[in-house]
């Protein structure tokens, strides 16, 4: 019988004796092994292709305002920049079925950015209460049930209305149907607004919408019919709130000019001239921007004034197309009073989705 010596092969005695040094031999050669595959031409040399092309999306992220304005490009980019993140997960998946250490510690930089940027749009931020209520709605020129659309606005509930691309042909249509729930109204051009509470000094607000030598020959009222921005003070229990109702210029993608804001960038910045000469502490701008938040057109508009969906809402809040949201080009922004919530209305006929906030004093 051939005699085994426990001792030495460590298999006799209590369980685990005799064990450590193996053991620990063990774990220092798998850290060896460890280190050497990171530190060699393996994970750290894979995929740099992927490599770079995270730094750079961290890197258009953080500088998105330096990018070029030429042929709209900075604009486009500041468009839809919350969808940048995509990039994310989609370049992670890569740089773990190329094993790439390099690509991994990489993608750092564009998930920190974005997460600074728009992580706090990730968490619901309403609160309760709310002394008014507001909507704001482009109802679209080409939408086939204007009278539906009014209805299911009215059953908001929303104490003030504004409406934006209001057709001719739908124009009474808007009025009849609103008038149940809103006895104070004011149109001009096409944009109106709709309040349970008295109006007064409601008049359009010029966001030099016809400029150049034949603008500037046309009087006041040959320019109403194309009137997209109005003010007016709604009369609440807490004193008069200056309410503005804006339609910027659309934005236009064409081969020679590319992204092309020119209208909307100088309507957004004759907008914010008129609100900084605004003398009521309580503002509450309604209106399709035809661009969003992020866009550096509105800073002269954000420095000034706050978003009720980005203080009060529950994510990014997107309102087009209708169909299927990418972008939030409808806003609710306040000066004055506080948001308590925001958040959007179910889709009707037009190619955009009602936003509503309810702020508080």
């Amino acid at each position: 019988m051939t005699h085994v010596d426990t001792a030495k092969t460590g298999q006799g005695g209590p369980a685990g004796t005799g064990t450590g040094a193996p053991a620990a031999r063990t774990g220092r050669t798998r850290v060896r092994r460890a280190v050497r595959a990171l530190s060699g031409p393996g994970p750290w040399r894979r995929g740099p292709v992927t490599t770079g092309l995270a730094l750079v999306l961290g890197l258009l992220m953080t500088a998105h305002a330096r990018i070029t304005g030429r042929g709209g490009f900075g604009s486009l980019v500041e468009t839809f920049l919350p969808w940048f993140g995509l990039g994310v997960p989609v370049l992670l998946a890569v740089a773990f079925r190329r094993r790439s250490a390099s690509a991994v510690v990489a993608l750092l930089l564009p998930a920190v950015v974005w997460l600074n940027l728009f992580g706090g749009l990730l968490a619901d931020r309403t609160r309760p209460g709310g002394d008014l209520t507001v909507v704001s709605h482009n109802v679209g020129a080409g939408n086939t049930d204007p009278a539906g659309t009014a209805r299911a606005l009215a059953a908001s509930g929303a104490d003030v209305l504004a409406l934006e691309e209001i057709a001719d042909r739908a124009r009474g249509t808007y009025e009849k149907e609103l008038a149940p729930a809103y006895p104070h109204h004011t149109v001009l051009g096409t944009v109106g607004l709709w309040s349970k509470l008295p109006l007064s000094d409601a008049g359009p607000v010029d966001i030099q919408q016809d400029v150049g030598p034949l603008g500037a020959t046309k009087t006041a009222a040959e320019k109403l019919p194309d009137t997209r921005a109005l003010r007016a003070t709604v009369a609440t229990g807490r004193g008069p709130l200056a309410v503005y109702v804006a339609h910027l210029g659309s934005v236009r993608v064409t081969p020679r000019s590319g992204f092309g804001t020119g209208h909307r960038d100088r309507n957004a910045k004759a907008l914010a001239e008129a609100v900084a000469a605004e003398r009521n502490e309580r503002v509450v701008l309604l209106g399709d921007f035809n661009g969003t938040l992020d866009d550096r057109a509105f800073d002269a508009l954000t420095s000034r004034l706050h978003s009720a969906q980005d203080e009060a809402g529950d994510g990014f809040g997107f309102t087009w197309p209708a169909a299927f949201p990418v972008a939030r080009i409808d806003q609710v922004l306040v000066r004055g009073v506080e948001p308590k919530r925001a958040w959007l209305l179910p889709e009707t006929g037009s190619d955009h989705l009602p936003v509503a906030a309810a702020i508080g004093w």
